[in-house]
């Protein structure tokens, strides 16, 4: 799905300009950059920094507090008794406060798997006429910031008890979630983005 979004609706850019626009004589983008040796070395840094924690847990945090290796993995199997709150694993905390939002299992099933499902056809939800942040209106820069302090609360619901209060909290949260996704297909209509430059670099 990631290499089909990039086929077919393009990446995009802090410029937000599409570089594929314009070319020169032998059909290479003008306002493109070769990708060796430009994002090769770009992406070793990433990969180099990565492997650096990726380390430095592995060998010397494993269980990370409770992040990495759950505390439950540490205590010995009981089959005689059932733990009082079963959560699972914090990145999966905020399916998980979906899932449990619901009262009927069956749409709380459906609505997890749509919220999972829901992010592989992003790119082609967004249908606004810019793609960079720098050029976004007002309304989408404020939901974007909502939605990330939204799904890290979702994130956190999904690993505490459910009571009357966070339940009603996770089903508010879970709409914010949905609503997300929904303003995506009609902001082009609600909202003014500032226009986008045609060329970064200099015409021939």
């Amino acid at each position: 799905m990631h290499l089909l979004a990039l086929h077919e609706v393009g990446s995009n850019n802090p410029d937000g300009v599409d570089i594929k626009k314009h070319k020169d004589e032998d059909g290479k983008p003008l306002d493109g950059i070769p990708f060796h040796p430009y994002y090769t070395v770009h992406d070793l840094v990433g990969i180099v920094v990565f492997l650096m924690v990726f380390c430095t847990v592995l060998f010397f945090f494993p269980e990370g507090n409770g992040f990495m290796l759950e505390y439950a993995n540490f205590e010995p199997a009981n089959g005689l008794k059932t733990p009082e709150h079963i959560a699972p694993v914090w990145y999966f905390g905020a399916f998980y406060a979906i899932l449990r939002a619901i009262p009927n299992k069956l749409v709380g099933v459906i609505a997890m798997g749509a919220a999972i499902a829901v992010l592989f056809v992003l790119p082609w939800l967004d249908r606004s006429p810019v793609r960079s942040w720098r050029y976004k209106g007002l309304p989408s820069k404020i939901y974007i910031v909502v939605f990330g302090f939204n799904f890290a609360l979702l994130t956190w619901l999904g690993t505490q008890p459910a009571t009357q209060t966070l339940t009603l909290v996770a089903q508010i949260a879970s709409v914010i979630y949905f609503g997300w996704f929904v303003f995506l297909l009609f902001s082009p209509m609600i909202e003014k983005t500032k226009p986008v430059p045609e060329r970064v670099t200099g015409g021939h």
